[in-house]
């Protein structure tokens, strides 16, 4: 029998303690990010370089985006009420959207602008190049260190579910940990490009080379901005759970003595590690209406107690023969669907 440590290896107790992780993770990375904004712009000025004054902008919108995840962690952790039944869980990708919104905005569009007016001849002459090269390293032993924490949060959640480093990247419903560590990775980019923007510009005198490097960060950052969108994106419109767990349940329901057939399983994040499941199921025929009653609060306990992820669960009797739900049970899935040839209806997996 399926069970939640085939599809999701992370106990209840461990997901509560991963929310302490994420958070810690989050304060880490903003603090990193806080002191080497400020030490950037000071670079950038002093020295006149495009590349820094791009960095500074690429840091203050990765602090911006830090803090905006603190929110997210904080409310989304707030208990279902009446005016918002499914609980807040959604928060969390809305304001990992708008972090994502936030790096294009403050860093990439201000680095593309530093990077055209450098190329065009309209920057400042470079000084103090030393300077720069200083605030880049130390930038990069600071920056290395919220990677480092980012990376081994991930290494260890993905051991826990028993995936691989990029698949738990794909998978994963928690944007707040996944977020921190493609702006550290973007950052860590981003300052090889700055080294290399200001050496070059301090070697050939050209400030072409300090306008490219800034463009380049404003295209890392315009594409983490983008990956980061498109992810929340998909989790704030309803996005299916886990295969896995989609799979587990599935044969988890259609076990039960009284199931002759899961006609339909509709399943949607509400959150991290919240998952909102609708089972359409076409029940015994001989069983009166009491036992069916019966039948669907037991099996809704039994998968509360299976699987940790599963929040609300629906259970709907309804027959496989019906044309019209199995009209839009096949027009959903389509040619993903396989239909069983022993006239049980269709299996949606």
């Amino acid at each position: 029998m399926p069970n939640q440590r085939e599809f999701h290896g992370v106990e209840a107790g461990q997901r509560r303690s991963g929310g302490s992780e994420s958070t810690l993770t989050v304060i880490v990375a903003m603090a990193a990010n806080a002191s080497i904004a400020v030490m950037k712009a000071i670079a950038g000025v002093l020295t006149g370089s495009a590349a820094m004054l791009a960095e500074a902008a690429h840091s203050v919108a990765d602090t911006t985006t830090e803090g905006l995840l603190l929110a997210a962690l904080r409310h989304s952790e707030r208990p279902a009420d009446r005016r918002h039944p499914f609980g807040y869980g959604k928060v969390r990708f809305f304001w990992s959207l708008i972090a994502a919104v936030s790096i294009f905005v403050t860093g990439a569009l201000f680095s593309g602008f530093e990077g055209v007016r450098a190329i065009l001849g309209e920057g400042e002459d470079q000084t103090l190049a030393w300077v720069a090269f200083v605030v880049l390293g130390l930038s990069f032993a600071m920056e290395g260190v919220s990677w480092t924490r980012a990376v081994r949060q991930i290494r260890y959640e993905q051991a826990q579910e028993g995936l691989q480093f990029l698949e738990y990247l794909r998978l994963t419903d928690d944007p707040t940990v996944k977020t921190v560590f493609l702006e550290d990775t973007a950052a860590l980019i981003g300052l090889l490009l700055a080294f290399a923007g200001v050496g070059l510009h301090m070697l050939t005198g050209s400030a072409l080379w300090d306008g490219l490097a800034s463009l380049l960060i404003g295209f890392l950052l315009a594409a983490v901005a983008y990956l980061l969108g498109r992810m929340n994106m998909r989790l704030l419109i309803g996005q299916q759970a886990d295969r896995r767990l989609v799979r587990a349940v599935y044969a988890r329901l259609g076990a039960a003595p009284e199931v002759q057939q899961v006609v339909d399983l509709l399943t949607m994040l509400t959150g991290t590690d919240k998952v909102l499941v609708c089972a359409r199921v076409d029940f015994v025929d001989s069983l009166s209406a009491a036992e069916v009653e019966c039948a669907c609060a037991r099996i809704d306990d039994e998968l509360h107690q299976e699987f940790a992820d599963l929040d609300e669960i629906f259970i709907e009797p309804v027959p496989r023969t019906y044309p019209g739900l199995r009209a839009r049970v096949i027009n959903r899935y389509g040619a993903a669907l396989r239909e069983l040839r022993d006239d049980s209806g269709p299996s949606i997996l």
